[in-house]
């Protein structure tokens, strides 16, 4: 398959790269071994001097130093693997390289292939999250992803807001898919199944230009608005959690999580209880009603649930819940309600509004500041021309 080998020679470069994004990848032997499976020795080169943003081929030919027509099948190779998001546009292709999370571990296992080990690989992944990687990922103050409402529990005297409710986001993308759930089909690789039956395909939703690309190279399947949502209505029979981008405009995507195989719901609880934005809801048990039953334990996709000490009713660690109200159908006293917190987060307003925030807390900013220093150099001295230019033809015109 032509992969690379893990010296530190042939990797450093790539995982430098990679540790520019808001999320970065801590570099260890598993990592390292993880790399070594999915590039080549050509797609490590060529992903190691990406730029901090899209690029054109001409563009990135001159980074790497390759062919153009050389350099067009590699990418054409990374774009089929996950490793980097193409992206046509008014007959220019530009080329966006994936971050490690989210992006190309999570489209390792986004559709059925036979290129690589993927039994090592889920094995790969889950002990370098469990190992070194769970504080980068989990431990930012401002979380790349955040939960969303069961809004048909929110009680009638709250609103909620469009970017709070999956339906109403769906509906406002304009365009959409569906796929393999990633966690649980990497859980499959590993001969282990989800506790709550929840599906494999035909379960996770990407929007928008996202979607465009994963439709395109084979992760996902075009679907209607209607249909979109009947799978959103499918995931709540299974009581999961729907969890999307930390931000109000235009989400790229819902997954439908469950407790036993999400890596994002397991950060949650291997100690990072902030690891995932929560809803501005909580959830309220009434101890008269609750017989101790256990339906919502079980329901619980963090573990907030439990039987309090001494008690026979359910009690909430308020800490853990998300808020996504994934619980309250399934208690048949009506023992649970959502109930509005006095203060209701506000996720940052589009996807840069996020990454800057998280840059800025890990102090990865200088970068993204000396490339948009160099762009307004650039339209500085582009400015400067037209001036010059403007003065001779005056000077001419005078004469």
């Amino acid at each position: 398959m032509g992969h690379l080998h893990n010296g530190k020679s042939s990797l450093v470069p790539l995982i430098d790269r990679l540790n520019k994004y808001p999320i970065g990848l801590v570099d260890s032997a598993k990592l390292r071994q993880i790399l070594a499976l999915l590039f080549s020795e050509e797609e490590a080169l060529v992903a190691s001097r990406f730029p901090l943003e899209e690029a054109t081929l001409p563009e990135l030919a001159k980074r790497t130093g390759l062919p153009a027509i050389k350099l067009a099948g590699i990418l054409e190779s990374m774009a089929e693997k996950g490793l980097v998001m193409d992206m046509p546009c008014a007959g220019t292709t530009y080329y966006l390289l994936m971050p490690g999370l989210i992006g190309f571990f999570e489209f390792t296992f986004m559709k059925q292939r036979a290129d690589l080990p993927l039994a090592e690989l889920a094995k790969l992944m889950r002990e370098y999250l469990e190992e070194c990687q769970a504080p980068e990922f989990f431990g930012s103050k401002t979380q790349l992803t955040r939960s969303l409402v069961y809004a048909e529990h929110v009680p009638v005297t709250s609103k909620v807001t469009s970017y709070e409710d999956a339906r109403q986001i769906i509906a406002g993308a304009g365009y959409g898919a569906v796929g393999l759930c990633y966690c649980r089909h990497k859980k499959e690789h590993e001969k282990k199944v989800c506790a709550k039956g929840a599906p494999v395909e035909e379960i996770c939703i990407s929007l928008g230009n996202a979607a465009r690309f994963m439709v395109r190279r084979g992760f996902a399947s075009e679907r209607t608005t209607d249909e979109l949502l009947a799978i959103l209505d499918r995931a709540r029979t299974y009581n999961l959690t729907h969890i999307t981008d930390n931000i109000r405009h235009k989400p790229s995507f819902i997954c439908n999580c469950c407790s036993c195989c999400c890596e994002l719901l397991a950060g949650v609880q291997m100690g990072y209880p902030d690891g995932i934005a929560k809803t501005g809801f909580t959830v309220a048990i009434d101890t008269e009603r609750c017989n101790g039953c256990g339906r919502c334990y079980r329901a619980c996709n963090v573990k907030a649930l439990a039987m309090a000490q001494g008690e026979r009713y359910a009690e909430l660690q308020r800490a853990l819940c998300l808020g996504c109200g994934a619980c309250i159908g399934v208690c048949p006293q009506g023992a649970l309600q959502l109930v509005e917190l006095a203060k209701r987060p506000l996720p940052p307003h589009k996807r840069k509004d996020l990454f800057v925030k998280m840059l800025r807390e890990k102090g990865r900013m200088i970068p993204y500041l000396l490339l948009a220093l160099g762009k307004s150099v650039r339209n500085l001295l582009g400015i400067e021309k037209k001036v010059l230019r403007r003065g001779k033809q005056d000077s001419r015109r005078q004469v």
